[in-house]
């Protein structure tokens, strides 16, 4: 006798062979125009299914998991973040919620150190001078940039992204400082050569370089407020690739147009897809479309780690990427 396959809705498009896996094992009903599904389309679709798979993008808030169907048991997030979800909700109604950490964190770490890279040497705005037909020829205070090797690096967030960013970084010859709720273990610490601070506030007021590492909580809300931008030095650079919610986004745009920070590389923006109109015009800002994790092997790793967390649970078994609300 055949095995009943769980209801699976995909919310958006997955590469194919995550897809082909996905319509494999279970009852999957996927996204094929890939289109942005909005709060209602979600509402039925966690009234319809017994697995949901959203993505980053999807608000599974409180309004709409209130209107989750009985079927509804298993979550698994194409993602590492969770903010998008409210696990608590969730975890009361009794949905389990699943994310896919480590996968990205070697992805990430290489988008960290092209953006300080490409927002100290200038990269951004000299391909920019060549694209546009303005390059006459060298000279010898043109385009001046600045050299990263020597300088302090400080790390917001000593996670796997954190750990892997400061191993890169190392390589070119930055010093590696951090901060953390706790520090990292001394063998870390001995292997990366990193000082911890307990102070943000301290760190920030003597780095070269910010990388913004840590994920995106009520506690980490505005980390990087108007109040910590301002302890910057004017030479600083200022590179996000986690979340855009970490920094006061609309003080960092400020602080760049009156030349108070030096630069900044942003992956991630606070109120994505828009940005905040000020950075789109200014030339010390290095701006890319949330591609930190775009890579293909990466983005199949994901939907692995994501069959994995299905799988398990429908097997009896606690899926390995369980999110727990006090984790957050």
């Amino acid at each position: 006798m055949a095995v009943r396959k769980p209801k699976v809705i995909v919310t958006r498009k997955l590469p194919d062979a995550v897809e082909t896996r996905l319509r494999e094992l279970f009852d999957t009903e996927l996204n094929l125009d890939d289109h942005p599904m909005g709060p209602d389309e979600l509402i039925e679709a966690v009234g319809r299914a017994e697995v949901l798979v959203p993505t980053i993008t999807d608000r599974l808030d409180s309004k709409v998991l209130t209107r989750a169907g009985e079927g509804l048991k298993l979550i698994a997030n194409f993602g590492a973040g969770v903010d998008n979800i409210d696990v608590a909700t969730a975890n009361a109604r009794g949905i389990i919620v699943t994310n896919t950490p480590g996968v990205l964190t070697e992805d990430t770490a290489d988008m960290t150190m092209a953006l300080i890279l490409a927002s100290a040497r200038r990269v951004v705005e000299g391909a920019g001078v060549i694209q546009s037909g303005d390059f006459h020829g060298w000279a010898p205070t043109w385009m001046l940039g600045r050299r990263i090797w020597g300088k302090r690096l400080g790390i917001v967030g000593m996670g796997r992204i954190g750990q892997a960013v400061a191993r890169r970084a190392a390589a070119f010859g930055l010093q590696i400082h951090y901060h953390n709720r706790k520090p990292v273990s001394p063998r870390i610490e001995e292997e990366l050569g990193a000082t911890y601070w307990e102070s943000l506030d301290q760190m920030l007021a003597r780095m070269d370089v910010i990388s913004v590492n840590c994920p995106h909580t009520p506690g980490t809300y505005h980390l990087l407020s108007a109040r910590r931008l301002k302890l910057l030095q004017p030479h600083a650079i200022v590179v996000n690739t986690a979340r855009g919610e970490v920094i006061d986004e609309a003080a960092l745009a400020n602080a760049l147009a009156r030349g108070e920070i030096a630069g900044a590389g942003l992956d991630v923006f606070e109120h994505e897809p828009a940005v905040n109109p000020k950075l789109l015009k200014l030339p010390n800002v290095v701006l890319l479309p949330h591609m930190g994790s775009a890579t293909v092997e990466g983005r199949i790793d994901m939907g692995e780690k994501v069959i994995v967390n299905i799988k398990t649970f429908m097997d009896g078994h606690r899926p390995p990427d369980r999110v727990i609300p006090s984790m957050l």
